[in-house]
């Protein structure tokens, strides 16, 4: 049986005044691929940017493996853990954004390279190693010693992705990966995403390609106004809808 790899409780968030989570609770398996979908402003990606601890969160608990993210909790008291511990535990967590964020002065192999030399301490040849073999994975083993700049968009993205699993996560975290790309290049991440969740790697998915989280997700959230509004089997949820709030949200979406 596998077992819990993130349980997030009563998760809640503030800008100011404004709740952008309000209590949002989850468990998730190891192994599991969930994609999280819902309108613009629903939380999504606060969600996603509070389990890497890139925000604060005022309440809840967030847990990987059992280990409390970014606060000690004692009691009723939250105390948030040092720089130090907090930037060990992001390195548990792989997040590729909608933003490729490559170095434009390094090559691809150079920008995988970069997070093995300076965070993992390994050595320039190794690192060289675990950057070819992911550049390969993704495809773009003939592009290693090109620049940013002299590749598609979505070939940036695939670097980007390549960067982030080389440093061996526990979890991976995708926000909206293909939203700044033509659609011509859509598919070539997506596909990559898949081969990632055939090999059985535990992802947590923000994305509005609804066709591509009914096919490639064990479980589906849907969240909105701040809360999980309904979560679930993806043949479930997107042919048969509990709420009429999801139901109203996949008449707008792309899947048809």
């Amino acid at each position: 049986m596998s077992k819990v790899l993130l349980e997030i409780q009563g998760l809640r968030k503030q800008y100011g005044t404004v709740e952008v989570l309000k209590g949002v609770d989850c468990t998730m398996q190891e192994g599991e691929v969930i994609s999280i979908i819902g309108s613009s402003g629903s939380g999504k990606t606060t969600m996603l940017r509070c389990i890497n601890m890139l925000e604060e969160f005022q309440g809840g608990r967030i847990l990987l493996e059992g280990e409390d993210i970014g606060y000690e909790q004692t009691g009723t008291l939250r105390k948030r853990k040092s720089e130090k511990d907090i930037a060990r535990q992001r390195a548990l967590t792989g997040m590729a954004f909608q933003q490729f964020n490559l170095f434009p002065h390094m090559t691809a192999a150079h920008n995988v390279m970069l997070g093995l030399v300076k965070v993992k301490k390994l050595s320039r040849d190794e690192a060289r190693a675990i950057a070819e073999k992911w550049l390969d994975r993704v495809g773009l083993a003939s592009r290693a010693d090109h620049y940013p700049g002299q590749l598609s968009g979505g070939q940036q993205q695939r670097v980007a992705i390549a960067r982030a699993i080389a440093m061996n996560p526990r979890l991976m975290l995708f926000d909206e990966v293909t939203s700044a790309l033509d659609p011509e290049l859509v598919g070539e991440v997506l596909q990559v995403i898949k081969g990632l969740a055939a090999d059985g790697m535990s992802m947590l998915l923000v994305t509005h390609e609804m066709r591509f989280a009914y096919e490639v997700s064990s479980r589906v959230i849907f969240m909105n106004q701040g809360v999980i509004c309904e979560e679930g089997d993806p043949k479930e949820m997107f042919l048969r809808p509990k709420t009429e709030r999801l139901a109203d949200f996949l008449k707008t979406s792309s899947f048809n």
